[in-house]
C-alpha cells in the first residue's frame, strides 16, 4: 500500500466513523503531530547512546478523536459515566523517514581492518507509513478539562496500527552481498539477511503523554509513543544464521521498534 492509498483510507474510515458517531452524539477531533523519530533497528551497536541518537529521523501525522464525552448534535454533554469522562478514540495516519547507518564500538576511529570499513560503508533508509487506533485514557475528568477547570491534562493509550514500510540499502564499496576476497562489501552475519522490497506488517503502539488548553476549542499536545513492529525487516535488515546461513547473531534480539517524541495541534470540532 502506498502514501495515497492509505491515506484514502484514513479519511474513508474517519468520515465513516464521524456518520457512524454521530448518531450517537459524540463530538471530533482533529489534529496534526509532528517530531523526531528514534529507530532502533540492526543498524549500529545494541544499548549504545551514539547508535540511538544518530538513527534519528522525522515524523508527521494526521489525527482524529472521537471525544465521547460531548455530543455535537445539541452541544450539551453526554451521560456522565466514567467510560464517557476518561476516554478517547483516537485514529491516526503517521508518515516518517529515518537514514541509517552503523554507530558504536565497531566503527570507531581506531578499528581497522575489513569488517569495520565494510560497516561505515553500509547504509540505510526506511520509509514507514501507519494507520490505526488508539484508546486513550485520562485520569483527569475530560469534562472538567474543557470547562477550563485546568489547563494540563495527562494520558496514557494504547493500540494497534496496519503498516507499509519501504526500506533502501546501499553499500559505499560496491553492491551489497559479496562476501569473500579483497573486494568484499557486506560483513558474513549480513550475507542474503536484507531485503529492498517493501512490505507491511502489524504494530502494537503505547504512548504516554500532556494536553495543554490553548483555548476553549483547541489544545496543545506533547506525545511520548513507542512502537513495536512484527517483523525485523522494517530498516531492511534481519541478520541471523538462518539467512546468512554460517553465523549465528545473537545479539539481533528483537524486532524494530520505534519511539516517537511529538508535539501536535488539536481542533474540536462543533
Amino acid at each position: 500500500m502506498n502514501a495515497k492509498k492509505l491515506l484514502l483510507v484514513f479519511l474513508f474510515l474517519t468520515t465513516i466513523s464521524q456518520g457512524v458517531y454521530s448518531q450517537f452524539g459524540f463530538s471530533h477531533e482533529v489534529g496534526v503531530i509532528t517530531g523526531p523519530v528514534a529507530l532502533f533497528s540492526d543498524f549500529g551497536q545494541r544499548n549504545d547512546f551514539e547508535t540511538n541518537s544518530g538513527n534519528i529521523g522525522f515524523g508527521v501525522g494526521l489525527i482524529h478523536y472521537l471525544n465521547f464525552s460531548y455530543r455535537a448534535d445539541c452541544n450539551c454533554y453526554t451521560r456522565d459515566t466514567y467510560f464517557n469522562d476518561h476516554f478517547k478514540l483516537r485514529n491516526e495516519i503517521d508518515y516518517h523517514v529515518t537514514n541509517l547507518e552503523h554507530f558504536g564500538r565497531w566503527v570507531d576511529p581506531d578499528q581497522q581492518g575489513q569488517f569495520a570499513d565494510q560497516l561505515r560503508a553500509m547504509k540505510g533508509k526506511t520509509t514507514v507509513i501507519e494507520i490505526g487506533s488508539q484508546i486513550e485514557y485520562f485520569p483527569l475528568s475530560i469534562r472538567d478539562f474543557a470547562a477550563g477547570a485546568y489547563k494540563i491534562a495527562p494520558f496514557i493509550s494504547l493500540g494497534a496500527h496496519y503498516v507499509a514500510y519501504d526500506p533502501e540499502l546501499y553499500s559505499e564499496l560496491g553492491e551489497l552481498n559479496i562476501v569473500g576476497g579483497p573486494l568484499a562489501t557486506t560483513p558474513e552475519k549480513y550475507r542474503n539477511a536484507f531485503q529492498q522490497e517493501g512490505g507491511s506488517t502489524w504494530a502494537v503502539v503505547g504512548s504516554v503523554g500532556i494536553r495543554y488548553k490553548l483555548t476553549p476549542l483547541s489544545d496543545l499536545m506533547l506525545d511520548g509513543r513507542w512502537t513495536f513492529y512484527f517483523t525485523d525487516y522494517i530498516d531492511g535488515l534481519n541478520p541471523s544464521l538462518e539467512n546468512n546461513g554460517t553465523r549465528p547473531v545473537p545479539e539481533n534480539k528483537a524486532n524494530e521498534w520505534m519511539y516517537w517524541l511529538n508535539i501536535g495541534y488539536i481542533y474540536y470540532i462543533d
